[in-house]
């Protein structure tokens, strides 16, 4: 018999929801086939059998679990299963028993009568059998007054935060009363609720603009706890800003790189009139969307073999040291209004424009499921972050932890420029580099930035010398 544990996925999460089991109780499964899918921050990844046996589950669907707990067994010839409690539910025998805790670890399996939504006895009978809500969905709805029917009618197998986000109209936020303003809750509206008032001050809940975070592309999704009349049974701080999970997470790693990373920033302007015209004229010869992005993601995998500590891997130890890059593998931030994410696009130098500009649409179109798996985020080690909402002057990026740079690029803007003896209006960008200062000097940056240009300002000629 052996145990099933949850693998660490990222490292940014301690918990996370199981979403769906992909095997049934008693099924006997290979080594390597899907059998849980698993819910991060950030992405929903598919997790598979590390040998070959007969599945005995531990946990029910929708409930939290963490890395290194047991969720299940897999059975050899002549394993019996984990015994069950009198109320009939498997002990596991992973790390938390043996730690003296309570052996179900923090996400509980489904005894009789546990209310778990899809699992055995929870909230996913009558019309809504069979659906899994995850714990996020659940605190939603509940947190909304939303009418489970709403949900079920959905006709969706999972119902993720995103899906109860749909039923609201958007983004969710209470009512001034603090009950529901959609159809199915207190109001019987099919509008979301309207901003309130606080000490007679309007309290909007919008989400903050691109920019406005430390990242300058991170979005929070909220939920704006109101005040009562007149400060009655309220404390002195009325309004609470609960942040999502994924925005949660967000703020850890920018605390944290704010916390280690002594870093700088430089930024230049690029004439990017020509590079524009040609990717329109790529975007109808390739048949693929290119665009500012893509050419920017091009050019710096150009860059590696001039520039390997902008692409390398701080080492552990007292003394600093890198580890060099095998390839460039570009992330790029991507965030369609469901939180912040940064797919990473690999091997960049050696490939060609095309395939470069197909992933990223698939990245787009990916963000907006919010289906992203683990290996679609890791494995970068140089960071992109698009800020291209008009008006953005310049934006500073923050460094990643285990990268040493991380670019920003804002929107094109005409610009009045000189032009012989008169004047011409031109297409310019800001294109920035944040860099630890322990391993780039400014120069270095400079440097960097300027190859970044000259690449930008004569796109003909850099495509034909690196494809």
């Amino acid at each position: 018999m052996t145990g099933f544990p949850v693998p660490k996925l990222n490292n940014n999460d301690t918990t996370y929801v199981l979403v769906e089991w992909l095997a049934e109780d008693g099924q006997a499964v290979r080594d390597g086939d899907p059998v849980v899918l698993l819910e991060t921050s950030k992405a929903t990844e598919e997790v598979v059998a590390p040998r070959d046996g007969v599945l005995r589950r531990l946990l029910a669907e929708g409930a939290e679990c963490e890395p290194g707990q047991v969720i299940a067994q897999l059975l050899g010839p002549g394993d019996e299963a984990a015994p069950e409690d009198p109320a009939g539910t498997v002990r596991s025998t992973g790390s938390a028993e043996s730690a003296g805790g309570d052996p179900r670890g923090p996400g509980l399996p489904a005894a009789p009568g546990d209310s778990v939504p899809g699992g055995p006895g929870g909230a996913g009978t009558g019309d809504g059998s069979g659906v899994v809500v995850t714990m996020p969905a659940r605190e939603l709805i509940e947190a909304h007054g939303v009418a489970m029917e709403r949900v079920y009618a959905l006709g969706r197998k999972v119902i993720r935060r995103a899906d109860v986000e749909e039923l609201l109209g958007g983004p969710a936020r209470p009512s001034p009363t603090g009950s529901t303003a959609t159809s199915g809750g207190a109001s019987g509206s099919d509008r979301p609720s309207t901003p309130g008032h606080v000490d007679g001050l309007s309290a909007t809940a919008h989400p903050a603009p691109a920019g406005s975070t430390p990242n300058g592309a991170g979005r929070a999704e909220f939920t704006l706890a109101e005040a009562a009349p007149d400060g009655a049974g309220r404390d002195d701080d009325a309004e609470w800003i609960t942040l999502s999970r994924a925005q949660q997470r967000t703020a850890e790693v920018v605390e944290r790189s704010r916390r280690e990373i002594p870093a700088a920033f430089t930024v230049m302007s690029v004439d990017v009139t020509e590079v524009l015209s040609l990717a329109r004229d790529l975007t109808r010869r390739l048949r693929a969307l290119v665009g500012l992005p893509e050419m920017v993601v091009k050019a710096t995998g150009g860059l590696l073999d001039r520039f390997p500590v902008f692409f390398a891997q701080p080492g552990p130890g007292p003394r600093p040291r890198l580890r060099r890059a095998t390839a460039a593998n570009v992330g790029v931030t991507v965030d369609v209004g469901r939180g912040l994410f940064i797919p990473v696009v690999r091997d960049v130098a050696d490939r060609p424009l095309a395939e470069i500009a197909r992933d990223l649409v698939g990245f787009r179109k990916t963000a907006l499921t919010g289906s992203f798996r683990e290996s679609d985020l890791e494995g970068g080690n140089i960071t992109l972050t698009l800020h291209t909402s008009d008006g953005i002057v310049h934006a500073v990026p923050i460094v990643f932890p285990g990268q040493t740079c991380a670019l920003s690029l804002t929107a094109p803007r005409p610009e009045v420029v000189p032009d012989g003896s008169g004047f011409a209006v031109r297409k310019t960008a800001a294109i920035g580099l944040a860099y630890d200062h322990r391993f780039v000097n400014g120069r270095d940056a400079a440097e960097f930035l300027g190859e970044l240009r000259s690449a930008l300002e004569s796109p003909a000629r850099f495509l034909t010398e690196n494809g």
